[in-house]
């Protein structure tokens, strides 16, 4: 993603340019990111935050972008992204895979022995 962001047709000539289009949607994002978290009750967008992370990143490897932005963007882009790495859920357990399953079936229960009397 990261110049595919920088290089589509509806943004202006200049890399200067594309990069003020690019902070200017950073600052947007944030700002409805923090204000949809202050509202309190539902948990922050994750979505949200993963959109952020790619436009810090999609700065950060611009190659034309100014050193300070893009070393900025670089540091905030990690902080963004261990944000949404906490607030994914945590992975399922493998299973075992459907074959195994048939060939080898889990521990059976002992059939209950009868009392000899």
């Amino acid at each position: 993603m990261d110049e595919d962001l920088l290089n589509e047709p509806g943004m202006p000539g200049s890399p200067r340019d594309r990069h003020a289009v690019l902070v200017a949607a950073l600052l947007h994002l944030m700002s409805h990111y923090t204000i949809n978290s202050a509202r309190g009750g539902d948990r922050p967008c994750v979505k949200l935050a993963a959109v952020i992370e790619r436009h810090l990143d999609a700065l950060a490897r611009s190659a034309d972008a100014d050193p300070v932005l893009r070393a900025t963007c670089e540091q905030l882009g990690s902080t963004w992204a261990g944000l949404v790495d906490s607030a994914l859920p945590p992975p399922a357990p493998p299973k075992r895979p459907l074959l195994e399953r048939l060939l080898r079936p889990g521990p059976r229960k002992a059939a209950p022995v009868a009392a000899i009397a």
